[in-house]
Formats: C-alpha cells, structure tokens, sequence
C-alpha cells in the first residue's frame, strides 16, 4: 500500500518534532555493552511505481529553524500593509527594525530586504554621529545591507548572527555529492532583472538561470499547466465584498472548488512561491499569483552577503536574547547572558522569530508594533533537492506542476535542460510546507518519491539507499 499525503503529513506530530528538537540538541552518550546488538529499524516503505530514490538528497527546514521560524512573511485576512509600516517604527530613536516583513514594496523577497537594510541604515545615520557604536542583529540579506551602509557612512558597526555562518536565509551549499551549488533557501525570483543584485551576482561570475517551460502532469500524462483564470476571477469578486475573507474563501463564494485538483495546484504554486497558506490569506491583498517563469542563480549567493559584510566586525554563534533601550543607549544580552552596550540597533530578526518572542525587548514594544507583529503572517517554503544516476522522467519542461495524487510536493523544477544533469528540485509551501519540515528523513524521502509517481516512464529498478546531507 502507498504512502499517502495524509499519512505523510499527518505523521508530522509531536513525535517528529521530537527528533528534529533532539538532532539539535547535544545528548549524554549512552553506555552500552560491547557484546549488544540492535535489531536493524525497519525503514517505510512505498508502492511500486514511486520514482527511485536519488543518489543524492538535500532539504531545508526554515519552518523549524530557531532562528528562522519561516521563509517570509504575507497579510492574512483582515491585515493591511499599514502593517508593515508600523513594524518599522522606530523605538526612542535607539531601535531601528529592518527586514523583509518591513518592506511595502517587495516583502517576502531579498531585494526587499536589501531595500528595508538600507533604509533603516539611513534613519539611523540622520539620527547619530559619526563617533556612535551601532549594532546590528542579524546577517542576513537586511543585516548586510544595513551593516555595509552604515560602515560606509563612518559608523562604528558591530553585527550579531545567532548562526555560526552569515547569509541567513540565503544558504548555497556545495560537496562531492553535487555538480554544482545547491540553493537551499532564497535564491528564485520572478524577474531576470534583479537590478543591483544582478549586477553583485554578473560581477562574481555568477549566472542567471531561467525556467519557462511549464507543464502539468496528472496520472493520465501531460496535462495543461496552471490557470490563474478562477483566482484572479474570485479576488476580483472579493475585492468589493464587504469584508476581506481568506483566498479560499473568496474562491468558494465564485463558486470554484479549492479540492479541485486542477485548482489545488495552481492553490500549490502560490503557496511554494509565496509562503501563504491560502486558507487564511487576504483576498484583499492577496499573493501573487506569478506567471510560469522563474530565475535563480548558479553560484554561490552568500557573496550577496559576504561582500557586505568585507570589514566589518561580525560576531557569529552570538544570539541575541534581549534588547533594553532608553535615551542614553542600548544593552543587548547574548545567549551567553554576556551584555553589550551600543549608541543604537537594528534588528533584523525574521517575523517568525519576534512573533515567538526569540527576543525580548525593555521596555516592551510599543502597542502598535505588537498588533503589527501579531497581525503579519509568516510564511513557509521548504525546498528538496534530489540527483538521480539517470533521468527516469518523461516530462521535457523545466517547470512541473503535479495536478491529483497524494505526494506533498506539487511543485518540481527540472535543472537537466538547464544544466544537463538529472536533478530535481522541489518547492513546497504553506502548510503543508511546515508539516514537511518536521517529517524525519526517511518519511521526507518518501514524501519526495511519492511526489513524483506520476512522472516516472517505467517501474525503476532498485537503488542503493542514499545518506541525506545537511
């Protein structure tokens, strides 16, 4: 019997999280006697028919990162971008708030974030002197962009990362198991044009890929791709309803069905592109639905962050737990209950990370920050990538949209007509995304087989059992 995607994603209970929490989590070594042997645990199975297991097989886990909580944020119901204008009010002229979730413009994405970094750095330039100590909490994409900014205007800037690497949620990772740069978080985006960060990215010899070439698949074979057509039918409806009500919601009252499988993918699509669980997003101020076109890069991106971040002082594994302001400055406490004292900060943490109260502030944040914190949403994706020996699929295009089945993934990018190797990568988002994050490896695994029935040509033979890297 196959593995369905309820029983995938259902299987994602506090029994999971457990073993995620315990992965992270420095254990006593148990002692054991010489002679003791352990029955070998036995591993789920699937039908045949799945697709074969990779040679090769990478995850994110932004969901669960303590540090993360999240890939990006978006409005749900009810919730307008005043929103993320109040987010970055500054405290008392000492705290200063960057971030994606803080841009109006282009939230959810780097350039947004690049964006939100220097226009904090900006306020707090008019608000100092060339002799102050600044912090920044957070190098990332914002944490960079305000950290370089501020260095360039004469400020004396310190930089704070919880992680013991910089780039946040930016991560490229490479190894003998890879032909190229894998890309486990931000690295997609709409445009070919990036403006400034596609000249950083041409300057270091990084280049654009494209994907452009859609299709749907189903278990018949080919099928046609994504149709925005109902949804921006019902958000054009919902817009002139007398309240905002979620995307789901909105399509419902148009008289589609959200469970149909031709709808759930294109639902599937928005959500692995946005992070936004449909089921509570504004159809006021909806995601994007984008068109069947998406860009990424072929190196590795973390010189986006790095060169921001040439000369100035970054002090990794350095969490910080708790921001105390007034008018003669700020007091950070580290994890390390160590304190430091600056002139002002800015902070970067992800929403996901302020909405858990990763960091506490003292004075408490103002009321209409707390509303705007509570208010925004973050969103989930999770990306999977998979190298097979050879290709076993039958799907020519670039992008696959999977439309019916039972596997979690909906959402596949196909490198070998771009880079001319068998490599798969997968974008889940939404909820299902933040299940997916707490799925062990060998359900994961299994989730990605699953999610790729449909495009196997045959029943593949059996492969060696790979060893997933992290």
């Amino acid at each position: 019997m196959g593995i369905t995607r309820r029983t995938l994603l259902v299987g994602a209970g506090a029994g999971a999280v457990a073993v995620v929490l315990a992965a992270c989590t420095p254990q006593p070594s148990p002692t054991t006697s010489p002679t003791a042997t352990r029955p070998p645990r036995p591993r789920p199975t699937l039908a045949p028919g799945a697709a074969p297991e990779p040679a090769a097989w990478v995850r994110s886990a932004w969901s669960t990162d303590p540090y993360a909580r999240g890939a990006m944020s978006y409005l749900p119901a009810g919730a307008t971008p005043r929103l993320r204008e109040d987010l970055s009010s500054a405290l008392a002229q000492r705290v200063f708030f960057a971030g994606e979730a803080t841009d109006p413009d282009r939230p959810g994405t780097v350039p947004g974030a690049v964006d939100s970094g220097r226009r904090a750095a900006a306020e707090v330039v008019a608000a100092s002197s060339s002799e102050e100590r600044i912090a920044v909490i957070g190098a990332g994409a914002a944490g960079a962009a305000a950290a370089r900014a501020l260095s360039d205007a004469g400020r004396t800037v310190t930089v704070f990362e919880a992680r013991e690497r910089t780039g946040g949620r930016i991560r490229s990772i490479s190894g003998k198991d890879w032909p190229f740069t894998v890309q486990l978080g931000a690295w997609l985006s709409p445009t070919e044009d990036a403006g400034t960060l596609g000249g950083t990215l041409a300057a270091e010899g990084i280049h654009r890929i494209g994907f452009d070439a859609a299709t749907g698949w189903s278990k018949d074979g080919a099928a046609p791709t994504v149709d925005g057509g109902p949804l921006k039918a019902a958000l054009e409806r919902a817009a002139n309803a007398a309240s905002d009500v979620p995307v789901d919601e909105a399509l419902t009252a148009a008289g589609a069905n959200p469970e149909d499988p031709a709808l759930a993918a294109a639902l599937a699509w928005v959500q692995a592109t946005t992070g936004a669980d449909t089921a509570k997003a504004s159809s006021w101020y909806p995601p994007s639905f984008l068109p069947d076109a998406l860009f990424g890069a072929d190196g590795d991106l973390s010189v986006l962050v790095d060169d921001a971040l040439d000369g100035v002082k970054v002090a990794l594994a350095s969490p910080v737990s708790r921001v105390a302001y007034d008018d003669s400055g700020v007091s950070l406490r580290l994890g390390t209950g160590e304190a430091q004292s600056f002139d002002r900060v800015v902070v970067t943490a992800p929403l996901g990370v302020l909405q858990r109260q990763g960091i506490e502030f003292s004075p408490a944040l103002p009321f209409a920050q707390r509303g705007a914190i509570a208010g925004l949403a973050s969103g989930f994706v999770e990306t999977v990538w998979a190298r097979f020996d050879e290709a076993f699929w039958k799907a020519d295009a670039d992008i696959w949209h999977v439309v019916g089945g039972d596997g979690p993934i909906r959402t596949w990018l196909n490198l070998r007509p771009v880079t001319g190797h068998p490599v798969l990568v997968g974008l889940v988002g939404g909820p299902d995304a933040e299940a997916f994050a707490k799925l062990g490896d060998d359900q994961a695994l299994l989730g990605v087989r699953e999610s790729l029935r449909f495009f196997v040509a045959e029943t593949p033979s059996p492969s060696p059992t790979p060893t997933p890297s992290h």
